[in-house]
């Protein structure tokens, strides 16, 4: 056996990074995802296809409150990032949180990007990056504060959002260090250097210095926000120790972090659980956003903020 990271070998590491594999069947909860997203999209206000860059791919499905209190500049911005191992998935599979969190106060943005193996991680970064500068300099026009502005993604979109969170890019893209005021990576990936020994650089195609540049753990800022990280229970040890490092990484930094357990779970359906304003995930998230469930709500106010 040819040890290649952390007593793994290729065979182990590949079963260790294999999220389809922690599962029965995935089919069932991507269509849940589709249906979900779909539903938010006809049921709710929105603008669609909003573009932030001038590929086809960049854009946004944009999901204003259900309503802002009086005399406030905005509502909290939840940004979405998908997963899909930065191969598959859109902004249409995105938004079935879109509905707990409009009506909890909170204007919500699912964001798209190009995959692999058509774009590198470097242009799906960057993408990511030029999308949040434009909901900072534009989300105003649909509601959204944009000095209140927490983002979440799941699997390669909790990696995305550690991107997003990583210090010294800011400046480039002409967005204040602490354009995030929260963040929620969920099954993410944070150190990629592994990832460069499984099957998944197929169709990644890394090297061990594209690994390291692209490594939230090895980027982390100066100043960090709030964060909340969580994991399905039934991932497997490499994708968990993934999390419980950054997370110890952004604590021994000072930073406010915690983990939300999320017992029943799996490393796809943990997403599912963001529409229901009731369950450890999402509470944990609108308490970040200082939101409250829409059933502790006065109709037409939103919390206090400090």
């Amino acid at each position: 056996m040819t040890t290649l990271y952390r007593n793994y070998d290729r065979a182990g590491l590949d079963v260790q990074y294999n999220a389809r594999g922690t599962v029965p069947d995935i089919q069932p909860i991507l269509k849940k995802y589709a249906e979900d997203s779909a539903t938010a999209r006809r049921t709710l206000d929105c603008a669609l296809d909003v573009p932030f860059g001038d590929h086809p791919d960049e854009m946004l499905d944009i999901f204003p409150a259900a309503s802002t209190a009086p005399g406030t500049p905005g509502a909290p911005v939840f940004v979405f990032i998908h997963g899909g191992y930065w191969r598959l998935l859109s902004k249409n599979e995105s938004s079935s949180m879109a509905p707990a969190f409009t009506q909890a106060g909170a204007v919500v943005v699912s964001v798209n990007y190009s995959l692999a193996p058509a774009v590198t991680l470097d242009r799906i970064v960057d993408q990511n990056r030029r999308a949040l500068a434009w909901i900072h300099r534009h989300i105003a026009r649909f509601g959204g504060d944009p000095a209140r502005i927490h983002i979440c993604g799941s699997s390669a979109g909790g990696h995305l959002v550690g991107a997003l969170l990583a210090g010294g890019w800011h400046a480039s893209y002409e967005v204040p260090p602490d354009v995030i005021r929260g963040a929620a990576p969920l099954s993410g990936l944070f150190d990629l250097r592994p990832v460069v020994h499984t099957h998944i650089n197929e169709w990644m195609r890394m090297t061990e210095a594209d690994a390291i540049r692209n490594s939230p753990t090895l980027h982390l800022p100066q100043t960090g926000c709030p964060l909340v990280v969580s994991y399905g229970e039934s991932e497997t040890d490499e994708f968990k120790r993934q999390s419980d490092d950054y997370l110890a990484a952004w604590r021994e930094r000072g930073f406010p972090g915690q983990y939300v357990a999320m017992p029943g779970t799996n490393h796809y359906d943990i997403v599912l659980t963001l529409n229901d304003p009731h369950s450890p995930l999402t509470r944990a998230i609108f308490d970040q956003m200082g939101l409250a469930p829409a059933s502790q709500r006065i109709p037409g106010n939103l919390p206090s903020h400090d």
